[in-house]
């Protein structure tokens, strides 16, 4: 008999979202709706759909469940009306949070940790990056045991596994540590191999593009190297360090200048609220930033906050240890510069109506040396070149 075969179209479900954040005393209603903003292009990044957003101004965060009752209540009823699957909030929730906010809400509950550890989990594509993120996210789990199911691994039960009267929370506490201790020595393993992969190119000066996510340090990399990395407009695109041979030459000279064979890195990118457990796991990944010579600080210098990103970045640098490298400002995606969505915090005296007024300002002269580019249509690749030739001819003196 002849067989038949049927196809099945499935439609792919997308995940029902609402964003919920608390406006403190700290930042204002700009701040706020940045960062909702960013948690939104978080949540599309993962995979779902954000329907809604909700703001409470607070003094601080209701220790109990984040927001207020009345916004509580509100929350509720959208989430039931709209079959809402995940409620995403901007901040960390205590466990304590999370059971509260189940039992009202009665959907998903996801903070911005959880979201940022999901999306470096979908992205980790080698065994170093899976590792770190897997030891990230099972230090993040490790006291939110309670709250989430009635046993990790049913496999590893039986003789010696319980003591006398031990509860099953308390089996799986223990299991997720005994987890911990493996990823540990798995990642030192791998950390002591990328170490004897450092010191084999310890000759060459070395360079480090860093800077907040999503700002295009993989399509600088690309530009100046063709080293073919994903660049895509989403957040935490790139995970593992990337080291590629950069040839810096000297244009225009009379007398021959020998080249200067530098290698330049592309690493994972930085942004607000950070898990500490990734920046602990990862921080063998940012030896790269540790070791380099030159730091090459990528900044979108089209973002409404981008000095924000900045400082941020700045200060990821000073928690790794890497604040005392000389650092040239790259000042990407000129060609969507908007001067009217610059922070008037920063140059409310100065009037902005160019990128070249904006290059004049004292901000700008604050971030010198600084070079002003569009990586994604190569506009001043070769000033960029330029001035990487002439800082790395000091550094080699």
């Amino acid at each position: 008999m002849k067989k038949t075969s049927y196809q099945v179209k499935t439609e792919k479900v997308v995940e029902k979202a609402v964003l919920i954040a608390v406006e403190t005393q700290q930042q204002s209603r700009e701040q706020t709706d940045d960062y909702l903003t960013e948690l939104a292009f978080l949540t599309t990044t993962a995979g779902a759909e954000v329907q809604k957003n909700f703001i409470q101004r607070l003094p601080m965060p209701n220790p109990k469940t984040y927001v207020g009752s009345g916004k509580l209540d509100e929350v509720a009823t959208f989430i039931e009306k709209k079959e809402i699957d995940t409620a995403i909030f901007d901040d960390e929730l205590t466990p304590s949070q999370i059971r509260n906010l189940e039992k009202e809400l009665k959907c998903k509950i996801i903070d911005r940790s959880t979201l940022i550890l999901d999306i470096f989990a979908k992205n980790a594509k080698t065994n170093r990056a899976k590792t770190q993120v897997e030891l990230a996210q099972s230090e993040y789990l490790l006291p939110r045991l309670t709250r989430m199911w009635t046993h990790l691994e049913k496999q590893r039960g039986g003789i010696g596994m319980k003591g006398p009267g031990e509860k099953e929370i308390e089996t799986d506490r223990r299991i997720i540590r005994d987890k911990i201790s493996l990823l540990r020595k798995k990642l030192e393993h791998i950390d002591k191999q990328g170490l004897t992969q450092r010191k084999n190119r310890s000759g060459e000066l070395r360079l480090a593009l860093v800077g907040y996510t999503n700002v295009g340090k993989s399509t600088i990399m690309n530009a100046l190297t063709d080293a073919k990395i994903l660049a895509e407009n989403k957040l935490f695109a790139t995970l593992d360090s990337t080291v590629r041979k950069l040839v810096l030459t000297r244009d225009s000279t009379e007398v021959y200048v020998p080249p200067i064979i530098t290698l330049i890195s592309d690493t994972v990118g930085f942004i607000r609220k950070l898990p500490h457990q990734l920046v602990e796991s990862f921080k063998s990944t940012l030896d790269e930033i540790k070791e380099a010579d030159l730091l090459l600080h990528v900044v979108d210098v089209s973002h409404p906050i981008f000095e924000s990103h900045m400082e941020i970045v700045r200060e990821t640098l000073d928690e790794i240890g890497a604040t005392d490298k000389p650092v040239l400002t790259i000042f990407n995606k000129i060609d969507q510069y908007n001067p009217r969505a610059t922070s008037d915090d920063i140059f409310e005296d100065e009037a902005l109506h160019s990128l070249e007024d904006f290059k004049n300002t004292w901000y700008a002269n604050e971030n010198l040396p600084a070079v002003f580019i569009s990586a994604k249509n190569k506009d001043h690749i070769n000033m960029l070149r330029g001035e990487l030739f002439e800082l790395c001819s000091d550094l080699k003196k």
